[in-house]
């Protein structure tokens, strides 16, 4: 089995990060049943001095090299990762997305029903490099942005109303879509570290999302639980 991360600058994260791909990482550590891979074309962090994703620097350094793989990036979307998804799924021989993207589509440039055609092209895209594949979708987490913006918080609840409209109708037993759920208890305040972008709580909040979509749907994996003590 060969996991992909796709997403923005919540998923590639920044140096000093641990970020949730590691959270999930854990997680297939100790509770998938199997064999498993971590695929992708990239494995860098966000340097923010630099302003490119050049930095090594993972909040925990033993974090295996082939464990860091993803398609991330920080400043993309689903305008982006659209038009290399089908070569990528296709070089790394990919078998399960979990994806999460959107925000910084609607935050910078598409509105909401753009946004939505592009995941459709994605997910097109991504079946035709491997008609089998799973995709799990993390609906978009509104960011500080819009507790004053209030067009762009409409925008965020109708891409996620057009996001599960979505994966209900190209749900495909042979190519399944989830829809995770966004966290219940998810608070931008203590959840991250700038109104937008995950903190260690926030971290493993979007890994246990993902982890409880494919547990409950598909049994793959066991319940979500938190990595030790001094990795929170």
């Amino acid at each position: 089995m060969r996991f992909m991360f796709v997403g923005d600058s919540m998923t590639i994260g920044r140096a000093g990060d641990f970020t949730w791909r590691y959270r999930m990482w854990q997680h297939l550590a100790t509770s998938f049943d199997g064999p498993y891979e971590i695929v992708g074309p990239r494995t860098e962090l966000y340097d923010t001095p630099a302003n490119t994703p050049v930095s090594s620097a993972y909040g925990d350094p033993a974090f295996p090299a082939d464990a860091r793989r993803h398609l991330a990036g920080w400043g993309e979307g689903w305008l982006h990762m659209a038009p290399v998804i089908r070569e990528t799924v296709a070089a790394e021989r990919a078998d399960i997305l979990l994806v999460s993207l959107g925000l910084i589509d609607l935050g910078f440039y598409t509105d909401s029903a753009q946004t939505a055609l592009n995941a459709r092209t994605f997910i097109a895209e991504a079946r035709a490099a491997n008609p089998g594949v799973r995709i799990v979708l993390l609906p978009v987490i509104p960011n500080i942005r819009a507790r004053s913006d209030a067009p762009f918080a409409a925008e965020c609840d109708r891409f996620n109303e057009l996001l599960a409209k979505s994966v209900a109708d190209l749900d495909e037993p042979s190519s399944p879509l989830l829809l995770a759920s966004r966290p219940e208890s998810y608070a931008i305040d203590r959840d991250t570290y700038d109104g937008t972008h995950p903190g260690p709580s926030g971290e493993h909040k979007l890994a246990a999302a993902f982890a409880g979509a494919m547990h409950q749907a598909w049994g793959l994996g066991g319940r979500y639980r938190a990595a030790p003590r001094e990795h929170v």
